[in-house]
């Protein structure tokens, strides 16, 4: 068991931090409903939704940072520009998760289940969405060995 988790690490902690996002945000969208008495409706939902996602993206970012892909980037410069770049990647497939269930939509991809209309398409749009995040901060945000080459120059 130690030797499938020494080998997989980064994947295992990646899912693991990534349901524990998934929790962050439902969480802080529950209390901000109940604290506040705000509803699931209109603009105060996308209010609540607002304030979650930059919970969930925050969290995101700083099990990302230390746990997942165990970075090293130091010094406001460093650690401004990962945030900014992580930042970055995950509006980039925020809109994505948006935009693809709507198209795959309308390209055919329909089906419920239990009652959740659009299911599959939702389903296909969450799969793509999380590659995409792990690919973003694996080669991107987190990228080993420019940080290696960043922080010489810096030194």
């Amino acid at each position: 068991m130690k030797e499938l988790y020494r080998k997989h690490k980064e994947i295992i902690l990646y899912a693991l931090f990534g349901g524990a996002t998934t929790a962050v945000n439902f969480i802080v969208t529950f209390a901000l409903q109940k604290l506040f008495g705000l509803s699931g409706e209109g603009i105060e939902f996308t209010v609540t939704n607002s304030i979650a996602w930059a919970c969930a993206v925050t969290f995101a970012y700083v099990t990302s940072h230390l746990y997942v892909f165990e970075n090293k980037a130091h010094g406001v410069k460093g650690i401004s520009l990962e945030a900014l770049k992580f930042l970055g990647s995950r509006v980039f497939t925020g809109i994505i998760e948006m935009l693809m269930p709507t198209g795959l939509v309308a390209i055919g991809v329909t089906g419920s289940f239990l009652t959740f209309e659009g299911f599959w398409a939702k389903a296909i749009t969450g799969v793509v969405v999380i590659i995409l995040n792990y690919v973003l901060s694996k080669l991107f945000v987190f990228r080993k060995d420019r940080q290696t080459a960043e922080q010489k120059t810096e030194e």
